[in-house]
């Protein structure tokens, strides 16, 4: 057998290079076809460069990566992806909403909810007014009331409050699908890897050169990079080796908990109290900038200040940097957290107040439209009577576009804080620190204050809530995520050049976790709890009566029920009742988890993943369905 599988070895090499061993023909033929292989490996490894550069800023996130490690460079990844996701939303709303209302619906100034109040108008323009998302903005597009409730609009006759229901829904369905796509895939990635952790130092030493480097820049930068991975290896192996006294550990852990509990119920507080106080100068007149705007600065600048104060108190935890950039994750998750739901509590009383209000308003504008007929009639005249100019038709609150402007003007807010800090905070202490250290008293680079360091924390929990606020508020101000589609472009250059020109390396060089699933958990738990005040909103609260596309209905999912009777068979009306049953679902779902549990003995775990985060969402959604079981028609959840 032995010299049977020699001869084969000899007979395939003989066949292999048989042409480069004759002469001839046999010999021209072997060489073209090395020409060819040849070209075709240069040909794959240029087209191989060509999909690296077409990218999305590629390069630029590896040169940060080389000078500031894999930690910095997963945030410029994450906000990439980000950047994509929010990028399919837009289009989605923007061509499926905005396009038709603009294009198809009735022109501005042709009806009240599209016209600016008459005592509005003469300031409607003002700079001031503008920049709170008054005036024409408040009457425009960007917003929920200006849509039009017609069942169809234009000559296609499309349904633009079927549409717009459905689009709000979507955008929560295709986000839910991306983020637990990507979660298995790198989960899938993370489990594939092998175990790299042997002889670390002599991989690194002796495989880690490109010798296809030719550009000297690249050179430069491939350099920064393995002298970056030998940093974080030696931290690794610092932390795996470091003797301490376990008792003092423990003491100084608790207290810093404590301390940082004590910072949250503060914050929280305080958020609540300002949004009390800002409704109470809502109704007063001649208020100030400040007292207009007093909620975001608050909330902006607890989001500037906390950060800072939780790593500083952190610091008696000592913990490895990984685990304690993954604590200060979750506190900075925990005070955004509270202070959102804070404020949407707060938020709430106010819709209450409107929602009160609309009843009276609704009131007075029908008397005055029955004043308006009589007083034309009452003139003798047999003609129509003119209709009223909506600009002096009185309007009722609109709680859902008071809802979308706060919502937006905290994202603006939000947006200016963080570049004016990266601008003072980064920028310009690191100009001071670089001219000025040479006359200084002391070592300005080694002291105080030093050169900044990036925030990942910081950074990587803004950038999650921005995305929850924009998720939660594109159902009440649909070009919100327009706004958040150029934030996320101009952060990117800004914060890239930012952390090459201002900032310095961590102390500290850790490597990142080798899944990013510890982000995308993060923001899939955000994105269920953005999901739960729009889910309330429209099984609950009644629409405004005079303003946006549900106006004239009790609640804001009959335009479904609606739809199913106009334009569908009787039939799809019986089957959806019946699909709708919880009787149906329930145990539907038990079924799949328990034969998807008895198959787990045979599979592997990175393929359980998946569908325990899909049962995950299932659960969600039945949690949903339990708070509102009064609200869903042809569910009777006391037969479950």
């Amino acid at each position: 057998m032995k010299k049977l599988s020699v001869l084969r070895e000899a007979q395939a090499f003989v066949e292999k290079f048989e042409g480069a061993l004759g002469k001839g023909k046999g010999k021209k033929l072997y060489a073209y076809k090395m020409m060819m292989a040849k070209k075709w490996v240069k040909f794959k490894r240029d087209f191989d460069n060509f999909k690296t550069q077409c990218i999305p800023w590629e390069m630029k996130i590896k040169e940060v990566e080389s000078h500031f490690g894999s930690s910095v460079a997963s945030y410029f990844i994450f906000l990439r992806w980000m950047y994509g996701v929010n990028l399919v939303l837009f289009g989605l709303i923007f061509g499926l909403v905005i396009i038709p209302e603009i294009l198809m619906g009735m022109p501005y100034g042709s009806m009240p909810r599209k016209t600016v109040p008459r005592a509005e108008q003469a300031t409607a323009m003002d700079f001031s007014v503008l920049w709170d998302f008054e005036g024409y903005i408040k009457y425009s597009a960007l917003f929920y009331g200006y849509y039009n409730n017609q069942r169809t609009i234009g000559w296609l006759k499309y349904r633009l409050p079927m549409a717009y229901f459905m689009v709000g829904i979507s955008v929560f369905g295709y986000s839910l699908m991306v983020v637990i796509r990507s979660m298995a895939r790198n989960a899938n990635e993370s489990t594939a890897d092998g175990d790299d952790d042997n002889f670390i130092f002599s991989w690194k030493m002796f495989t880690s050169w490109d010798y296809l480097i030719g550009n000297p820049e690249t050179a430069d930068n491939k350099f920064a990079s393995i002298t970056t991975s030998f940093k974080e290896s030696i931290v690794d192996e610092q932390e795996s080796n470091k003797d301490e006294n376990i008792h003092l550990r423990r003491f100084l852990r608790v207290l810093a908990n404590v301390l940082i509990i004590c910072c949250l119920c503060g914050s929280g507080y305080l958020i609540y109290f300002v949004v009390k106080r800002s409704q109470t100068f809502s109704k007063m007149q001649n208020v100030g900038w400040y007292e207009r705007n007093e909620v975001e600065i608050v909330m902006s600048l607890l989001g500037m200040f906390c950060p800072p104060l939780f790593e500083t108190i952190a610091a008696l935890e000592n913990y490895h940097p990984r685990i304690g950039l993954k604590w200060q994750l979750g506190r900075i998750f925990a005070l955004f957290l509270g202070n959102l739901y804070t404020f949407l509590l707060a938020l709430m009383d106010d819709v209450n107040e409107k929602l009160a209000e609309e009843d009276v308003v609704k009131n007075i504008t029908h008397w005055t439209l029955i004043s308006h007929h009589n007083s034309s009639v009452g003139n003798g005249s047999t003609a129509t009577p003119p209709p009223l100019d909506p600009a002096d038709v009185p309007r009722g609150p609109c709680w859902e576009t008071t809802v979308g402007i706060e919502i937006v003007r905290l994202t603006v807010s939000d947006i200016l804080v963080t570049y004016i800090t990266i601008l003072v905070g980064d920028f310009i202490r690191a100009c001071f620190v670089r001219f000025m250290n040479y006359c200084w008293c002391w070592d300005l680079e080694a002291g105080f204050p030093s050169y900044a360091e990036f925030d990942i924390s910081g950074n990587v929990l803004g950038l999650i809530f921005n995305q929850g606020m924009i998720w939660m508020g594109s159902f009440y101000a649909p070009g919100l995520v327009g706004i958040n589609v150029l934030r996320l472009l101009t952060s990117m250059y800004f914060q890239c050049w930012a952390v090459m020109s201002s900032n310095v390396p961590h102390a500290r060089v850790f490597k990142a976790s080798k899944s990013n699933n510890f982000y995308m958990g993060l923001l899939l738990l955000i994105l269920f709890l953005s999901l739960l005040p729009v889910a309330y909103t429209i099984m609950s609260l009644p629409p405004s009566f005079d303003c946006g596309p549900f106006s004239g209905k009790k609640r804001m999912y009959e335009v479904i029920q609606e739809t199913i009777e106009l334009d569908f068979p009787l039939f799809v009306a019986k089957i959806f009742s019946y699909v709708a049953n919880p009787g149906l679902i329930i145990p539907a779902i038990l079924l799949m988890v328990t034969a998807k549990s008895g198959r787990s003995r045979f599979s592997c775990t990175k393929n359980m993943k998946t569908w325990y985060v899909f049962c995950l969402g299932c659960w969600g959604f039945l949690v949903l369905l339990g708070f509102f079981p009064n609200n869903i028609p042809g569910i009777c959840f006391s037969d479950v």
